[in-house]
């Protein structure tokens, strides 16, 4: 690297002074091109229930979607990934792949209302089961595992629904091996070659999941996910897992969490640059920094630009964030 003089001739700072200058040599900037919302949808009528966990957040039944869907656009926010609460649960987690779920039902609604908006499905059951987990469960000797193989068929099933109903981008969330072979080869047989995948490819056992399954009440009743989900502890896994979606037929690849993972997003990105790689900044991530906001212990805006910012710097191309909006309107207020 060429280092370019030494104090006094070079003073970094020079280039510190006004916010112009800074703005002008910035290496970084955030895009709300590049932020996804999430939504929850909940089977039901006139229902907009707020989630205590997760302040400005809320289930919505499909009859309420219409003026959220118009403020999302209206920000520039371009893309949504989706979260169905059904009206029944049951073991298999049946409404996941129905073509009359509660997924499937909305996509088209949404489309309807603003068909520009990119809508990202995420394929899972943990909120469609009964148990919470995220496949087909079977008891062995007191205890239990989640089928992997059963469970890839019922995930082909599920991403081919969403496919008919309009998505844009499947989104598989399972960790199940093989999830992303299961549904390209799915989706191809059922004439969606051209529908990407967006693969959950390194998906961690973590703490920072708590305030979304209370608002996918999706929380496992039984056990944890540690069994199928990555152990925070491994890095080079991270990358084995990325390397075998890729071969599998992912056309990009996800980290989660993102905000206390900043190292895995880095080392993915710099393992495989040719992909687009996408960041869950997730529920208790977001979270941590709303509780500590209204303590006043932190500047919350400041903090949400810097911590999505480091995402961002990290390698990340597109993130996942609950603090979508909040960042639009502080973009444009700057534009």
């Amino acid at each position: 690297m060429n280092q370019s003089g030494a104090f006094p001739q070079t003073r970094l700072r020079r280039l510190r002074k006004t916010s112009q200058l800074r703005n002008f040599v910035k290496d970084i900037t955030l895009d709300v091109g590049k932020l996804v919302l999430p939504l929850f949808i909940r089977h039901g009528h006139n229902i907009k229930n707020p989630i205590s966990s997760m302040p400005g957040h809320f289930q919505f039944s499909i009859d309420k979607l219409a003026d959220e869907i118009k403020a999302i656009v209206a920000l520039g926010i371009k893309a949504v990934i989706l979260f169905g609460i059904p009206a029944e649960k049951d073991p298999l987690g049946k409404d996941a792949y129905s073509d009359h779920g509660i997924i499937q039902t909305a996509i088209p609604v949404i489309k309807k209302i603003a068909p520009e908006l990119i809508i990202i499905s995420d394929i899972c059951f943990c909120e469609y089961t009964d148990h919470g987990h995220c496949g087909v469960v079977k008891h062995e000797h007191n205890d239990f595992i989640v089928d992997n193989d059963q469970t890839l068929e019922l995930l082909a099933k599920q991403a081919v629904s969403h496919a008919q109903a309009g998505t844009d981008i499947i989104a598989p969330s399972g960790n199940m091996d093989g999830m992303v072979q299961t549904i390209r080869e799915a989706l191809d047989q059922a004439g969606f070659h051209d529908l990407p995948i967006l693969s959950y490819a390194t998906k961690y056992a973590s703490s920072m999941y708590g305030p979304f399954r209370q608002a996918a009440e999706g929380a496992p009743q039984f056990g944890d996910r540690r069994s199928y989900q990555m152990d925070f502890a491994n890095r080079n896994e991270a990358i084995r897992e990325c390397a075998l979606d890729i071969a599998e037929g992912a056309d990009m690849l996800m980290v989660k969490p993102a905000h206390t993972y900043l190292d895995i997003i880095f080392h993915i990105k710099q393992q495989f640059p040719e992909l687009p790689l996408c960041a869950y900044h997730t529920s208790g991530e977001f979270a941590m920094l709303k509780a500590a906001a209204e303590k006043g212990w932190i500047d919350e805006q400041n903090a949400m630009l810097e911590v999505l910012t480091a995402i961002h710097r990290a390698g990340a191309d597109v993130i996942i964030t609950y603090f979508a909006k909040e960042v639009a309107k502080v973009l444009l207020n700057k534009s």
